[in-house]
């Protein structure tokens, strides 16, 4: 499998899923601004998305948008427990704190990456993270990940956008229990191997 990224983008989610996983995969670096790929080939070919992350699979298919593919590469390995079982209610909640986390956090510091938005939107979008987070502090209450005491991919999604806190000047801090969170998911070997090959720490 190879997997493109854009180092520290919202593909670091998968990519720290594959780390977990222990899984035989490649990555490839997507220059988003030019629309090419590392090794020089047309990204818009690949993924006519133009985004990452993008997932091409052994037999030639490609998977896009991040929640579909950490669920694919964690139905691949089961035995790693990165999701709970189709058909129950905790993947449902599963797919609840993805959706959640792409709709509601994700899309709330895509402001602060575009130089084109006005300081208005910015200020409305930060207003928004601050009450998202500090929901999802106050859901983190009495448990160490989103689904409580396991890892899932939710929270390689989580952390992922959360680390974009410190180039907007948000402090975690403000709310002790996600910066505990995010310091324990950091923590992690398979977070760390993939923020090492990132070249992110």
């Amino acid at each position: 499998m190879k997997l493109f990224i854009k180092p520290g983008a919202c593909s670091l989610s998968p990519h720290i899923v594959l780390e977990e996983l222990g899984l035989p995969y490649e990555t490839e670096v997507v220059d988003l601004a030019k629309k090419t790929t590392a090794s020089g080939q047309d990204y818009l070919a690949i993924n006519p998305k133009g985004y990452v992350p993008a997932l091409l699979l052994d037999g030639g298919e490609l998977l896009t948008e991040g929640p579909a593919i950490v669920q694919y590469l964690a139905d691949l390995a089961p035995e790693k427990q990165l999701a709970p079982a189709n058909g129950s209610v905790a993947r449902y909640q599963l797919q609840a704190w993805l959706t959640f986390i792409g709709t509601e956090v994700h899309k709330s510091f895509s402001p602060f990456f575009n130089p084109k938005a006005p300081q208005e939107w910015k200020d409305i979008a930060r207003a928004n993270l601050e009450r998202r987070l500090a929901y999802i502090a106050q859901q983190l209450e009495g448990r160490d990940y989103l689904l409580g005491s396991d890892f899932t991919v939710a929270d390689a999604y989580l952390f992922t956008v959360l680390n974009w806190s410190k180039f907007i000047k948000l402090d975690l801090g403000a709310w002790p229990l996600l910066a505990a969170y995010q310091a324990r998911v950091a923590a992690r070997p398979a977070v760390q191997a993939a923020l090492k090959a990132e070249g992110l720490v």
